[in-house]
């Protein structure tokens, strides 16, 4: 098949001489002189292969082939109108998607002022947030149903990662605990304590192993925090959390002690995949998310 190189002006004169039915009408709108203007058409003509016009001395029509040829012409104008027109949106930010996945605590406490300050600046923007943990998260973004993922410190080579920020850890107790009234708490000072964690999968538990609180044999083990913050309420133990988690426990009237420990420390990251371009909407919304992590480091 032969190479078809018709540019945007060329459809243009077609055009033009199609409705003005005068070569000399056509070309003055087209800017062009009468015998640049006939070449430009006749160059058409030759590149479809088939007269597109019927010339006399007083007027121009269009041959059976012209008609079909004019029609599918203003198609492709509309369209490419359409698609400039939707462009445009995009860019401005009048229309579009973002979609977010985070661990349910940051979820939990940065993204409804992240979301309220994206939506008031961008109302038609479609918001997609997904509250996961770390294995859901990372297989969404992933499989691109979302543009990024607010994520627990971990080996993650395979995406572009931001550290956001680094939080550590507090102890959980009831108000009558012995270290309800210190001002922190050491991880060798919990050494005897009946500590309650979160499940091995967790985050939070990876980074209490890694700095040596492992589980004692007949430790208590859930998979949710609101469930820990009712086991320590209940008396039946305490735990160490990470900061973002300490809405749980402070809802439950507990009481919440500084873990002084250089070790324990969980980088918080947005991860988005590696060699993706974000669109306009979601680079906007990352910039939120990347306010909102200065504004917590204060």
């Amino acid at each position: 098949m032969a190479l078809i190189n018709l540019s945007t002006r060329d459809l243009e004169a077609f055009l033009a001489l199609a409705h003005a039915h005068h070569f000399t009408r056509a070309a003055e709108k087209c800017h062009l002189s009468q015998s640049a203007f006939s070449q430009k058409i006749a160059r058409i003509e030759q590149t479809a292969g088939v007269a597109l016009f019927e010339r006399s001395t007083r007027h121009v029509t269009l041959t059976p082939e012209g008609e079909v040829f004019a029609q599918e012409v203003t198609r492709i104008q509309q369209d490419l109108q359409h698609a400039v027109s939707h462009l445009n949106e995009l860019a401005t930010r009048r229309i579009g998607k973002v979609a977010i996945a985070a661990l349910p605590s940051v979820a939990a406490v940065w993204m409804p002022r992240v979301i309220s300050r994206y939506r008031a600046a961008n109302p038609n923007i479609r918001i997609e947030l997904f509250d996961t943990l770390a294995e859901g998260g990372f297989a969404l973004l992933r499989e691109g149903r979302v543009d990024v993922f607010i994520a627990a410190g971990a080996d993650v080579r395979e995406f572009d990662v931001t550290e956001l920020r680094n939080e550590p850890f507090h102890l959980v107790c009831r108000p009558s605990h012995r270290f309800a009234g210190k001002r922190s708490v050491s991880l060798a000072q919990l050494k005897g304590e009946e500590v309650i964690h979160l499940a091995r999968s967790s985050s939070v538990r990876q980074h209490l192993e890694a700095a040596g609180a492992t589980a004692q044999p007949n430790a208590l083990e859930v998979e949710h925090l609101a469930t820990v913050a009712a086991l320590v309420a209940q008396g039946l133990g305490v735990s160490i959390v990470p900061e973002l988690a300490l809405f749980h426990f402070e809802r439950a009237g507990l009481v919440c002690v500084p873990v002084r420990d250089r070790h324990l420390r969980r980088p918080i990251i947005l991860a988005r995949r590696k060699g993706k371009a974000l669109s306009v909407a979601a680079k906007a919304m990352v910039e939120e998310i990347l306010s909102e992590a200065r504004q917590a480091k204060r």
